[in-house]
């Protein structure tokens, strides 16, 4: 397949991390040396399926694709205020949109785990054009006392319509599955025969297993999908890399010994939005008009599971 169209979608509410000082122990020096982050969008009065449906809204207009062209819509989301039905059913009726259409749960890399299903149902072909939508709000999972988790993460939306065409070259996705590096639990309603305890518990994260696992699956997975097409990285334009952290951003550039100016960021001003996070970027480089046609994009991504992905495009 091939990328019609991109949209993006964030909150209003800015929040900097002077505003986070003021009742957290941290400064913005703290907070930006160990995250290259200095403020983030965070929901205050929008609600996630809203962002959503926006997102989809742009795509859809940049693409040139009407609703009833849509044979797919895939919907990566990780929390939302609807247990059920998905959001990409809340979304769907937001919007008009009348296609088959269900939610993926695979954290930060979930924009290129969609992107993998979209193209395996394109190759079979299922399906002509495909929207996919990554709405998330982690703000909405932290603990806003605890500075190692809350000062990371920020909301939006963003997406990408896919139609026809010979531009995604290769995708790959993996799991290397350990709950207990990044989770979060709540607790269901009860039953009469409940017996076990169950305690609702904000997101938890043990920093560097994630950090360490981030940095060699998205290096590893990079070279063996260039590998794989016979690519070299002298080919690749840009690397389109999850917005988690600047320090892992740099540990894959300097690793794979390519210069900064292929890889765009935006983590300085949005945080870490889980899987809108490569969404967001992508919509925003293509609206500055940084691709150009033939340009070789590279994604990758990482997450709870632990989860990781990575695409090469042809722009």
């Amino acid at each position: 397949m091939k990328i019609l169209g991109t949209g993006s979608v964030l909150p209003k509410k800015i929040v900097t991390n002077e505003d986070l000082s003021k009742f957290l122990d941290t400064s913005d020096e703290w907070i930006t040396t160990r995250t290259g982050i200095r403020q983030r969008h965070v929901i205050s009065d929008e609600y996630i399926e809203d962002l959503g449906a926006e997102a989809a809204l742009k795509a859809l207009e940049m693409s040139g694709k009407s609703l009833e062209d849509i044979d797919l819509f895939i919907c990566s989301n990780v929390v939302n205020e609807y247990i059920t039905p998905s959001l990409a059913c809340v979304i769907s009726e937001k919007i008009g949109l009348k296609c088959s259409c269900f939610d993926i749960n695979c954290a930060c890399p979930g924009f290129l785990f969609a992107l993998d299903i979209a193209e395996t149902y394109y190759r079979a072909g299922r399906v002509k054009n495909v929207l996919i939508v990554c709405a998330d709000e982690p703000t909405r999972m932290c603990d806003w006392s605890d500075r190692s988790t809350c000062v990371l993460f920020g909301d939006g939306a963003g997406a990408v319509v896919l139609g026809e065409g010979d531009n995604i070259l290769a995708t790959k996705t993996h799991s290397q599955p350990a709950v207990d590096k990044l989770w979060e639990k709540r607790v269901i309603e009860p039953t009469p025969y409940i017996t076990k305890t169950e305690t609702n518990v904000p997101l938890q994260m043990k920093g560097r297993d994630v950090f360490k696992f981030a940095v060699s699956a998205s290096t590893t997975e990079v070279v063996d999908l260039l590998d794989s097409i016979g690519m070299k990285k002298d080919d690749v334009s840009y690397y389109v890399v999850h917005q988690a952290n600047m320090r892992i951003i740099d540990a894959i550039k300097n690793f794979l010994n390519e210069p900064e100016c292929k890889f765009p960021t935006n983590i300085a001003d949005h945080g870490n939005s889980s899987s809108a996070s490569c969404a967001i970027l992508l919509d925003e480089c293509n609206r500055k008009g940084l691709f150009k046609e033939g340009d070789i994009l590279v994604f990758s991504a990482f997450g709870a599971g632990l989860l990781s992905a990575a695409a090469i495009l042809r722009w």
